[in-house]
């Protein structure tokens, strides 16, 4: 897919990988691209970029629905959309409270089905479209030091993976963004979660978008803008022992009173 000449929605767009996907997608030459967020700054950031900015809370199936009904009133069938906002934090496991753990879930997952929800409808009826969800590499890996983050984020591949395998036959294509570290707010701070992180190594929110068009132009299931996440998985499902083993040494290096 190329998003020249289509209509693209971007959550999540007042600031990082969202911000920086809204300008690329502008620079491409798409007809729309719609920045929706509930930031302060979402209207001056998105008229930056050439971008119309949108409210929406993506913890609410209603203001999904709001958003993408307000979308093709104004601008026309919507033809991407990249279901992009996401939070971290909440460090801990299983002793991280009911309240933390809803409130992750329904941003880094249920936003993805309800966006879901209510488009493919509409791409069976036209014939085609495009979701996009932001996961993480953690998706595909593990994320130490935050169980939510790390359950919610290989649930947000899992359902990326479910609707590619149901829907494709109908011409709606699916793909998830997978990155490790990116230089955004979510990267800031002295979290030892983070700090493995950005040990890795930060790219910038600009290479991601580089990376999603390429993976968009293939139509690629996975877009890893750290080519090496793709050698991390093959070894986790070549020999999960040795995988896991590796993982262990890392969660002393970084939390070794754990």
């Amino acid at each position: 897919m190329r998003v020249e000449g289509k209509v693209c929605v971007v959550t999540g767009a007042a600031a990082g990988i969202g911000l920086a996907l809204a300008e690329r997608f502008v620079a491409e030459g798409a007809k729309a691209v719609v920045a929706a967020d509930i930031a302060p700054g979402l209207a001056d950031e998105a008229a930056a970029v050439g971008a119309h900015p949108m409210n929406a809370d993506v913890s609410k199936e209603v203001s999904i629905r709001s958003l993408i009904e307000q979308t093709e009133e104004q601008f026309g069938h919507i033809d991407l959309f990249v279901a992009n906002a996401g939070i971290g934090g909440f460090p801990g496991g299983v002793e991280v409270p009911d309240e933390e753990w809803q409130r992750i879930w329904e941003i880094n997952v249920m936003h993805h089905i309800w966006a879901a929800r209510h488009m493919i409808p509409r791409w069976q009826e036209r014939g085609g479209g495009y979701l996009l969800t932001t996961a993480s590499a953690a998706g595909l890996l593990s994320n130490l030091g935050t169980a939510p983050y790390t359950v919610t984020k290989h649930s947000a591949v899992a359902i990326a993976e479910w609707l590619s395998i149901t829907h494709a036959h109908e011409n709606i294509r699916v793909s998830t963004l997978c990155p490790q570290g990116v230089r955004t707010a979510m990267t800031e701070g002295d979290d030892p979660a983070v700090a493995n992180v950005v040990a890795h190594g930060l790219v910038e929110p600009s290479d991601v978008a580089d990376s999603v068009i390429a993976g968009l132009e293939t139509e690629s299931f996975h877009i890893l803008p750290h080519p090496q996440v793709a050698d991390y998985v093959a070894h986790k499902g070549a020999d999960i022992e040795s995988w896991l083993g590796a993982m262990r040494k890392l969660q002393r290096k970084f939390f070794p009173s754990a």
